[in-house]
């Protein structure tokens, strides 16, 4: 394992105000980045969420969240088919319009100045996938303001968010139940 670098921009920094990515192939990206949402709201803190391409409403934390205090907010088709039960891999012009349509809410929630600390879910995976502009989510957390914390969940997160982020978490895959053919479990994986 190779030791990080200092970054001597951030050195001795305390408070909320960095930019966190986690990323990999592996389960629990969103299961972290909400258990920092619980800490933030533990300590008296404002914190909301953003879900990229998590319509539907088969997410069982989002309810939680809400009792927490914590304000949800999913763009994105609902991928599970009601009927079979298979996640639908295709990507449309609708994935698109509701990649624009989270990002234009990130915008809108920074401006109210209201929390401490914002998670974009699954923004690494809708950038890769091109729902969403990298650029864009560039410029968008160079003008976030000073005391604002950013988490950035998904898969296959661009280099440049690797690059902008002070702490680059990866989660791995080694071992997973799917592949010996359990579905999704509710109240586990979704």
């Amino acid at each position: 394992m190779t030791v990080p670098k200092l970054d001597p921009h951030i050195k001795g920094y305390q408070g909320y105000g960095l930019i966190q990515v986690i990323t990999g192939d592996g389960k629990g990206k969103t299961t972290s980045a909400i258990g920092q949402v619980v800490r933030t709201v533990g300590v008296g803190k404002r914190a909301v969420i953003i879900f990229f391409d998590k319509g539907g409403e088969h997410y069982s934390e989002r309810e939680v969240l809400q009792k927490l205090g914590v304000d949800c907010f999913a763009f994105g088709r609902d991928r599970i088919d009601s009927v079979s039960g298979r996640f639908d891999f295709s990507i449309n012009e609708e994935d698109k319009a509701f990649g624009k349509a989270a990002m234009e809410q990130a915008k809108k929630l920074v401006l109210s100045g209201l929390y401490d600390l914002l998670v974009l879910d699954e923004v690494n995976s809708s950038t890769a996938l091109g729902f969403v502009n990298g650029e864009e989510v560039l410029k968008f957390l160079e003008t976030k303001p000073q005391r604002l914390e950013i988490i950035l969940t998904g898969r296959n997160a661009p280099e440049s968010f690797l690059k902008k982020a002070h702490l680059v978490s990866e989660v791995r895959l080694q071992k997973h139940y799917f592949y010996s053919g359990v579905k999704a479990r509710e109240g586990l994986d979704y």
